[in-house]
């Protein structure tokens, strides 16, 4: 069960994100400096941070062609959703916009993906329509009711 404590770790860290990003790119007066600054926390933690451990542990070694390809890739599309979210911004949208429709939608497209990928044995669930258009209320529903800044 301590994956939950990550998953809500990460869901606390993606919430916070668009407003401090927002917040950032604001106040440097340009989305690629923002960019910038989002890359350095990226190469801190993300780079720096497994070179250490993986050192610590001895575990620098086996590294695959599938397995580094699939992750660089994964990389690859969480820094392009950055910039697109940084983009959004620029464009005038606001976290309290931007943010819903990014978070709304991830998970319909997570499992619409996955299930492409991975194709489920017996057909789905009927419910997982109808969650797919609570996702997509839900979103128009935050976006429609947010409270002016």
């Amino acid at each position: 069960m301590l994956w939950i404590i990550f998953a809500l770790g990460a869901a606390l860290s993606w919430g916070l994100y668009g407003p401090a990003l927002h917040r950032g790119q604001v106040q440097l007066g340009s989305p690629l400096r923002a960019l910038l600054c989002v890359g350095v926390a990226y190469f801190l933690i993300g780079v720096l941070v497994p070179i250490v451990g993986l050192w610590y542990q001895g575990e620098l070694n086996g590294f695959t062609v599938k397995g580094s390809t699939s992750a660089t890739l994964g990389g690859v599309l969480g820094a392009a959703g950055a910039v697109c979210i940084i983009f959004a911004f620029k464009s005038g949208g606001l976290p309290t916009y931007v943010m819903p429709l990014v978070f709304a939608g991830a998970p319909v497209v997570n499992v619409l993906f996955s299930m492409w990928l991975h194709p489920p044995k017996t057909a789905p669930n009927p419910m997982l329509y109808v969650g797919i258009i609570l996702a997509s209320l839900g979103a128009g529903l935050v976006l429609y009711f947010k409270p002016q800044a």
